[in-house]
């Protein structure tokens, strides 16, 4: 078994938890209002804002028996910069000031995810920053084009509004076998134990964020 095959059975019982959140299913089946999509994206922001600076972080602590990862990481960098823009876009095309969402800051939940990823690289393990990007972009290709569509259908919104599901779900399908590379080439265990256990934190702190957003039934309904 690879380490990725691995990371996946370390995880399963996490992200089979995180996909049965009552709004998640809500979203997949058509069932959502406005304010639920705007709240997601508002969270999705104050932390999509913070995965360049996280890599930065994680790079400059990536130690030297490590070296080969950081040109991984640039790559990265590269790829996510400028995603945080998308969010506020799809805010304004739904009617949203983009710069109100950002004086407002995040959620509770939100800010507890980034300060644990900080905490991650920083104090623990760097390399644990990769359990929030298998999170981050496992859960993007699973459930974010599917979503979109659905959101969309629900609401009879413009597709100016989706920017961010759709290019962060498409880009994610092409980044999977990468990561699935990048992670089978990590042979300590030490390392492997930390992308596992980060990824499972991941998953209960990504699942907080869902949790917390409103999940009011749609108008018609509630009729």
């Amino acid at each position: 078994m690879t380490f990725f095959e691995q990371l996946l059975d370390g995880t399963r019982q996490s992200r089979e938890s995180l996909v049965t959140i009552p709004i998640i299913q809500d979203c997949l089946q058509g069932k959502v209002t406005l304010p639920a999509y705007a709240a997601f994206l508002r969270e999705a922001y104050h932390h999509v804002s913070h995965t360049v600076p996280l890599m930065h972080a994680c790079r400059a602590r990536i130690p030297e028996r490590l070296a080969w990862m950081r040109a991984e990481i640039d790559e990265y960098i590269e790829e996510e910069t400028g995603h945080d823009a998308w969010i506020l876009n799809d805010l304004r095309a739904l009617g949203d000031d983009p710069d109100a969402v950002r004086r407002a800051g995040p959620g509770p939940q939100t800010e507890v995810m980034v300060a644990y990823a900080y905490d991650t690289i920083s104090r623990r393990n760097p390399v644990g920053f990769f359990g929030m990007v298998h999170v981050l972009e496992g859960t993007s290709v699973t459930l974010a084009l599917n979503a979109a569509d659905q959101i969309q259908r629900a609401l009879g919104l413009p597709a100016s509004a989706f920017s961010y599901l759709r290019s962060h779900g498409t880009l994610d399908q092409a980044h999977t076998a990468h990561f699935a590379e990048l992670m089978n080439r990590l042979d300590s265990a030490e390392d492997q134990s930390a992308v596992i256990h980060a990824a499972n934190m991941f998953y209960r702190l990504y699942g907080a964020i869902f949790r917390a957003l409103p999940r009011a039934q749609p108008q018609e309904e509630a009729a």
